[in-house]
C-alpha cells in the first residue's frame, strides 16, 4: 500500500509542482524581460488550459490501452519540455514550452485518480486519498521556498531543472509499477465523445464535480496573485513570500488530516458542508479587512486552504464512487473542470484591479457560498 500511496502522491501533485515553485520568479522575469505581468502570467494560465484540456484525451486513451504506457509516454514529453522550459530566452518561448510540459504532465493527476479507482474499494480509497491530499499539500508548501531560495542564490531556471528531474524520478517508477487496469475492464475502444456524454447524463457525478471545481477557484486565483501581492504590493523578498506562502498552504495538509480525524467521528457529508461553509467565510473575512497588511491575506486564505484541504477526500471518493465504467474518464473530466476553472481564475485576478485582496475576497464568497448551497441541494449522498 505505501508504495502505492508515493507513486500516487508524486503524480497528483504534479500540478502544484509545476507552478507554485515558479512562483517567485514572475515578477523578477516580468522586469528582465521587460514584459507586463499579464504576459507573464500567461506563462501559468496557459499551463492550466493546457492541462486541462489534455486531461480530457488521456482519460478515455487509458480506460482503453491501459494506464501505465498514457504515463510513460505523458511525463517523457514533460521531462523534456521542462528541460527547454530552462532554455527559454524569452517569455513567448517559454509560454510555448510550458504548453509542451502541460500537455506531457496532464496525464499524471488525471490518472492518478483512475489508479485509485482500479486499485482500492470504496472505504480503503477515502483514507489513501486523505494521505495523498496530506503528502501533496507539501508540494505548494515547500515549492515557492525551494524556488525563492534558487531566486536567491542561483538563477530561474534551476527551477524547471528541478521539475524535470523530479519527471524523471516519476517516469522510473511509472516503469517500475504493474498495469492497474485488466484488460478484462478496457473499452473496446477510444470512446471520447461516448464516454463523456454518458459521464454528463449523470445527474449526481455532474453536481458533484460542479461543486468541487467552483469551491477550488480561490486557490487558484490566491496562486496568481500571490507573488504580485506579497513582493510588488507588499515589498517582500523572494524568500520571505515563499515562507508566507508556504505557511498559507500548511492548511491543506492540515484540512487533510482533519478529515482524517473527523471521518472517525463523522459523515462525509456534514465534513463536505462545514468545508463548504468555511471557504465562505474566509471570502468573507478578505472582504471585511479593516486594514492593509501581509497577514491581512496570510490567515483567511489559510481558512481557504485549510477547508479546501478538508474537503477534497471525500468530494473526490464520490465523484469516483457515481461510475462502474470509465473511471479515467469521470476523473479527467473533474480535473478538467478544476483546472479550468482554475486558469479561469487566474486570467481574471491578473487584471489590474486596485484591490486584489478584494477581488479574491469575492470569489470566495461567491464560490464557497455557491458551493455550500449546491451541497446542500444533494439530497441521497
Amino acid at each position: 500500500m505505501k508504495k502505492w500511496i508515493w507513486l500516487l502522491a508524486l503524480l497528483a501533485a504534479f500540478p502544484p509542482l509545476s507552478t507554485d515553485m515558479y512562483l517567485p520568479a514572475i515578477p523578477s522575469l516580468a522586469r528582465q524581460w521587460n514584459q507586463p505581468l499579464w504576459v507573464i502570467n500567461l506563462t501559468l494560465v496557459c499551463f492550466f488550459i493546457t492541462y486541462s484540456f489534455f486531461m480530457l484525451l488521456y482519460g478515455p486513451l487509458s480506460d482503453r490501452y491501459g494506464r501505465r504506457p498514457l504515463l510513460k509516454i505523458g511525463i517523457t514529453v514533460y521531462v523534456l519540455s521542462s528541460l527547454c522550459c530552462a532554455a527559454a530566452s524569452g517569455a513567448i518561448s517559454l509560454i510555448l514550452f510550458r504548453i509542451l510540459q502541460a500537455a506531457g504532465g496532464a496525464c499524471a493527476s488525471s490518472l492518478a485518480l483512475a489508479i485509485s479507482r482500479d486499485v482500492f474499494d470504496f472505504r480503503e480509497r477515502e483514507k489513501i486519498l486523505a494521505y495523498i491530499g496530506v503528502i501533496v499539500a507539501l508540494c505548494p508548501m515547500f515549492s515557492p521556498v525551494i524556488g525563492g531560495w534558487m531566486m536567491s542564490h542561483l538563477t530561474w531556471r534551476w527551477i524547471f531543472v528541478v521539475l524535470a528531474i523530479l519527471g524523471g524520478i516519476a517516469l522510473v517508477e511509472v516503469y517500475r509499477m504493474q498495469e492497474t487496469l485488466p484488460i478484462s475492464d478496457r473499452t473496446s475502444q477510444v470512446k471520447i465523445f461516448a464516454s463523456y456524454a454518458r459521464l454528463i447524463r449523470n445527474p449526481t457525478y455532474l453536481a458533484l464535480v460542479l461543486i468541487i471545481s467552483v469551491s477550488t477557484v480561490p486557490v487558484f486565483a490566491f496562486i496568481a496573485a500571490s507573488s504580485d501581492i506579497y513582493m510588488t504590493g507588499f515589498g517582500l523578498s523572494a524568500q520571505m513570500y515563499g515562507y508566507l506562502f508556504g505557511f498559507n498552504v500548511v492548511a491543506l495538509m492540515a484540512g487533510a488530516i482533519a478529515c482524517i480525524r473527523l471521518k472517525r467521528m463523522t459523515s462525509s457529508r456534514r465534513i463536505l458542508s462545514i468545508s463548504f461553509a468555511g471557504i465562505a467565510m474566509g471570502g468573507a473575512l478578505l472582504l471585511l479587512s479593516p486594514w492593509q497588511h501581509p497577514l491581512t491575506l496570510t490567515f483567511p486564505m489559510f481558512m481557504i486552504s485549510f477547508a479546501i484541504g478538508m474537503s477534497r477526500p471525500p468530494s473526490n471518493n464520490l465523484v469516483l464512487q457515481q461510475v462502474t465504467q470509465y473511471a479515467g474518464s469521470a476523473s479527467s473530466l473533474l480535473m478538467f473542470l478544476i483546472m479550468t476553472l482554475g486558469a479561469g481564475a487566474m486570467w481574471l485576478i491578473s487584471w489590474d484591479w486596485s484591490d486584489k485582496i478584494q477581488i479574491l475576497g469575492l470569489m470566495g464568497l461567491i464560490c464557497g457560498g455557491a458551493s455550500f448551497l449546491g451541497w446542500l441541494k444533494i439530497k441521497h449522498i
